[in-house]
C-alpha cells in the first residue's frame, strides 16, 4: 500500500513562489494500476518525484508498506528505491550501450555478477518482446521499442512499484496501445503496482482501475475510473472527460433537437452500432452532434452528443433504450443554440 498523506511542495522561481502541490493525500492499493491525470502545470510530475523522494516534500509523508520514506537516510533511501522503478517520456536510455547492456546497467550497479546480469537481462527483454534486439543500439530502434527496453530496465531490480511519467506521450496511438497492453500484462503477471502519470484521458480509460485528478496542485476528484468517467463532478474532471462542453451546455445547430450525452465506459462493441439499433428497434432517429469514441480490446470508450427530435417522451425512451446497454450512461443536457 502506498499512502500519500498531506503532501505539499513549493518552489522558488524567478517569478516568485510556486505551490506545486497543496495538501495532497492518496491511497494506492498494492497491485493497482492507478492514474494521476491533469493538465500541464497541475503538479503531476512533482507528485511522482515526491513518491520516490527525488523531490522532498515540504510537509506530509510518503509511506510504502508502512515505511515512511521521509525518515530514511540517503543510504536507506537508495536501497528502498530499488523497489520503485520509473519510466519516462524520453526513454532515458544510454545511447552508447546496446539494449542488453542498458538492461544490465541497474543490475551492475546492484553488484550482480556479469553472467547473472546478462541472463536476467535477456529474460526481461524476452518479457517485453525484444530478445532479438539485444545487440541493437537505441538509435536503431523505434520509439515504442526504446520504451520497451526502458520498461525491461525498470524491471531489472524486481520493483514493487512502477512509476510511468508521461511514458506514452511521445508515441503514436497504435504504439501507445501496445505499450499500455504490455504494462497491463506486467501488472497482471508480476503483481507490480503501477502509477500512470498522464494528461491523456484515453490512457486512463484504457488501463487504469482508479484515478486521481490534479488541478493546480490539488486533488479535485478521485475514485474508480468507471465512476469518475461516467459522473465527473469537478470542473477539471469535466474538462478532461467532456472536452466538447464540460458545463453541460453545448453548441449545436438551430434544429430544435433535445440533446442527450452518451458516455461509453467499456461497453462491449457489437456488430450493429447502438445508435443504429435504436433507430431500427425503437424508431428513434438521432443526429450525432459530437462524437469521440474508440474501441480498445473490444470495449468502447468515449462520449457523444445526440440530437433527438420530438417531445420529452421521445427523449426518455431514447435514454431508457441506451441505458439498457451495460457500461453506457445517457442523460439529457441543455443545448446552447
Amino acid at each position: 500500500m502506498i499512502e500519500i498523506k498531506n503532501i505539499s511542495k513549493k518552489f522558488n522561481t524567478a517569478d516568485g513562489i510556486v505551490e506545486a502541490l497543496k495538501d495532497v493525500s492518496l491511497s494506492i492499493p498494492d497491485g493497482d494500476i492507478f492514474g494521476i491525470i491533469g493538465m500541464s502545470g497541475a503538479g503531476k510530475s512533482t507528485l511522482v518525484r515526491c513518491i520516490n523522494m527525488l523531490e522532498r516534500p515540504d510537509s506530509g509523508t510518503i509511506e510504502i508498506d508502512g515505511c515512511d520514506l521521509g525518515k530514511l537516510s540517503e543510504k536507506e533511501l537508495r536501497t528502498v528505491r530499488r523497489d520503485i522503478s520509473m519510466i519516462f517520456q524520453g526513454f532515458n536510455l544510454l545511447m552508447q550501450r546496446n539494449c542488453l547492456k542498458n538492461v544490465c546497467f541497474p543490475l551492475e550497479l546492484s553488484g550482480v555478477k556479469k553472467l547473472d546480469a546478462k541472463k536476467k537481462a535477456l529474460e526481461l527483454l524476452d518479457i517485453v518482446g525484444l530478445r532479438d534486439k539485444a545487440k541493437a543500439y537505441p538509435a536503431q530502434l523505434s520509439g515504442g521499442q526504446q520504451q520497451r527496453v526502458a520498461i525491461a530496465r525498470a524491471l531489472a531490480t524486481n520493483p514493487k512499484v512502477l512509476l510511468c511519467d508521461e511514458a506514452t506521450s511521445a508515441l503514436d496511438p497504435t504504439t501507445t496501445n501496445s505499450i499500455l497492453e504490455l504494462i497491463r500484462n506486467i501488472n497482471k503477471k508480476l503483481g507490480i503496482t503501477v502509477i500512470i502519470i498522464t494528461h491523456q484521458m484515453s490512457v486512463v480509460e484504457s488501463i487504469c482501475k482508479n484515478v486521481a485528478i490534479l488541478d493546480d496542485g490539488v486533488v479535485v476528484e478521485q475514485g474508480a475510473v468507471s465512476e469518475v468517467f461516467a459522473h465527473p463532478k469537478s470542473k477539471a474532471a469535466q474538462n478532461l472527460v467532456f472536452p466538447e462542453g464540460s458545463s453541460g451546455s453545448v453548441v449545436i445547430s438551430e434544429s430544435g433537437d433535445r440533446i442527450i450525452r452518451v458516455v461509453f465506459n467499456g461497453a462491449s462493441a457489437t456488430g450493429t452500432p447502438l445508435i443504429a439499433r435504436m433507430a431500427v428497434q425503437k424508431g428513434i432517429e438521432a443526429n450525432i452532434a459530437y462524437a469521440s469514441t474508440k474501441s480498445i480490446n473490444g470495449k468502447v470508450y468515449g462520449s457523444m452528443l445526440l440530437g433527438i427530435a420530438g417531445d420529452e417522451s421521445n427523449v426518455n425512451s431514447a435514454i431508457e433504450f441506451l441505458m439498457q446497454t451495460p457500461d453506457v450512461i445517457a442523460e439529457e443536457v441543455e443545448p446552447c443554440v
